[in-house]
């Protein structure tokens, strides 16, 4: 389990990275209701939705770092 950055939702990341299936172009593709991610500067985040993605790409420094011990 890992926390979303922007919410601190709880985020199974294995059904994430689970199995996937391949789109026709070869891309993986996975199920959103689980969540999504995003790479940003050598590392992966885990969102709980679309919204919450988009609010990180938006403003990534607000939240890079959420939650860490300083």
């Amino acid at each position: 389990m890992v926390k979303d950055p922007v919410c601190g939702n709880d985020i199974d990341d294995e059904k994430i990275d689970g199995p996937a299936t391949h789109a026709n172009s070869g891309a993986p593709v996975t199920d959103p209701k689980f969540g999504t991610k995003r790479y940003h500067e050598g590392e992966w985040y885990y969102f709980c939705s679309m919204s919450c993605r988009q609010r990180f790409i938006a403003s990534p420094a607000r939240y890079v770092g959420a939650g860490e011990e300083k």
